[in-house]
């Protein structure tokens, strides 16, 4: 199969949605702007809807429709602008600002305002994309306590499921914070739920990971730097750090945008590799594909570093035709893979 092959591209709507300050756009700044936390809180309201083509893996265009939350647009949505907003959508991304008054179930005399949208936009949703994924952010989580965050999130989880109707046994529910890889593990998940035949992708990691005698092989899309897929060792398995993924893609793109203080280049792509040596593991990060980079754990040694930038030299080019396949493509790379 020749990698200059064309290859159809795929195109995802994805609806991002919540009540107006729920922290909505800075969070798609954060992701796929590189705009800092610092930073987002320039950023204006949103008004009506503000649409953003993002390209991902190549090929895989993300449509995203950032929707303001002002009551007026809201009652729009759900009114006259019902069917184009709501039609082939893909993805919702619902977003609840944990500190809302209006985000509580109703008792006592408290508002649940907030479900209530969240409800109707359900039963739209239903209506006119009922196959779409849906994924729900309880935001600000930065503004709980610590000890009170699990009994919170669970509390609001249990709310946000009661108000989804049919979708309720195939949503995601994530706590999240721009001040954090909370962020990060999120958006890594929705947008990993849009890319086909990841486990195409997998199975070459898998060889690479074999190839190094690696305990860990993460491959990251190489703009927004969410992890696209994993594989590990039984060693790696053990790693008691359930977050260290996340908090790689906040680390790795917090440095590589620090690259374009010292650099007169914008691109989003700064550095080709990153090397770590110690006594008990080595690290490299590497430039895969021309959409990915990859990260690699393997044993210590100056002779283990070497053989593994060859091996990951070595790969470039049978992951170019692996995400080729990925991203659309025919079968014929597959069934020469034996699939």
């Amino acid at each position: 199969m020749e990698t200059s092959k064309k290859v159809k591209q795929q195109k995802k709507k994805v609806l991002l949605m919540g009540k107006s300050g729920a922290g909505k756009s800075s969070m798609r700044s954060i992701i796929f702007s590189n705009h800092v936390a610092k930073d987002v809180r320039r950023l204006g309201a949103t008004i009506d809807v503000d649409k953003k083509r993002v390209k991902f893996l190549g090929n895989l265009l993300l449509d995203i429709w950032d929707c303001g939350g002002q009551d007026a647009f809201t009652e729009s949505y759900l009114t006259s602008q019902k069917s184009y907003v709501f039609g082939d959508v893909g993805v919702l991304i619902y977003v609840f600002d944990v500190e809302s008054s209006d985000f509580t179930d109703g008792a006592r005399g408290h508002s649940d305002r907030d479900l209530q949208t969240y409800g109707s936009i359900i039963a739209a949703l239903d209506e006119y994309s009922p196959n779409a994924r849906i994924f729900t952010l309880v935001h600000k989580m930065d503004l709980v306590a610590n000890e009170y965050r699990n009994e919170v999130i669970r509390s609001k989880t249990a709310a946000i499921t009661a108000r989804s109707g049919r979708f309720a046994r195939r949503i995601g529910t994530y706590a999240t914070s721009i001040w954090d890889e909370t962020l990060y593990r999120a958006w890594g998940s929705i947008v990993n739920s849009l890319i086909p035949n990841l486990d195409i992708v997998e199975d070459g990691l898998k060889d690479l990971q074999r190839v190094t005698e690696a305990e860990e092989v993460v491959l990251f899309e190489q703009n927004t730097f969410l992890t696209v897929t994993r594989v590990s060792s039984e060693i790696g398995d053990e790693n008691p750090r359930g977050d260290r993924y996340e908090r790689l893609s906040n680390i790795i793109k917090t440095f590589k945008n620090s690259l374009s203080g010292y650099t007169e280049s914008n691109s989003s792509h700064q550095f080709d590799s990153f090397t770590i040596k110690t006594g008990i593991f080595n690290l490299v990060i590497n430039r895969l594909t021309y959409n990915t980079y990859v990260l690699v754990v393997f044993p210590p040694g100056e002779a283990e570093l070497q053989c593994a930038r060859l091996n990951i030299l070595s790969a470039k080019d049978e992951f170019a035709r692996i995400e080729s396949v990925a991203e659309g493509a025919d079968d014929d790379f597959r069934n020469l893979r034996g699939k």
